[in-house]
């Protein structure tokens, strides 16, 4: 990735500080209170459970790899690890694709369907409780339009007047 040099900072004002330090406190609290409660009681990881959820939504509970990588915003390489990981645990299959040699399927098996029903409620217990229970319905609006905005834009390259700041070989957007 290649970030070119500006001539100019934009630096935070005092109350976009303020936003961007208590966006990256609260994200730390809400991920720490939700990966602490899988561990403690159902021993999943965060990132495997979102992979049990991506599965046991996808038609035939499988997923090509590099969709399932997409979905659960990981790499390859972490996806590939963890999904070693639950294979080991029976709860996922990897299946080869008939139609590319190159290509695997992973599958959530019954043993993760399993896994993945018992932690589900305490779970989103947690998610309410350090979340949706300290926000009015109208803040959940605000905090999901912000949020697809964010990954919006996360997914594309931004070309400001200047040139593209990242090296990442798309098309400016037209739209803005």
């Amino acid at each position: 990735m290649r970030v070119t040099a500006r001539t100019q900072t934009r630096w935070l004002t005092a109350a976009e500080q303020r936003t961007w330090r208590a966006f990256l406190e609260g994200v730390q609290t809400l991920l720490s209170a939700v990966e602490g409660q899988l561990q403690r009681e159902s021993g999943i990881p965060h990132g495997y459970y979102e992979i049990l959820v991506r599965l046991s939504e996808a038609d035939g509970r499988s997923l090509r790899m590099s969709q399932l990588a997409e979905a659960s915003t990981s790499s390859k390489s972490r996806l590939s690890h963890a999904v070693a990981r639950l294979e080991e645990r029976g709860w996922v299959q990897r299946l080869d694709c008939e139609t590319d040699r190159r290509g695997q399927f992973a599958r959530l098996t019954d043993e993760g369907f399993a896994a993945l029903a018992a932690a589900a409620p305490a779970h989103v217990e947690q998610v309410r409780r350090s979340l949706f229970d300290l926000i009015t319905p109208e803040q959940a609006e605000q905090l999901t339009a912000i949020m697809a905005a964010v990954a919006t834009a996360g997914t594309r390259c931004e070309q400001p007047a200047d040139g593209c700041l990242l090296d990442c070989g798309a098309e400016p957007d037209e739209a803005g």
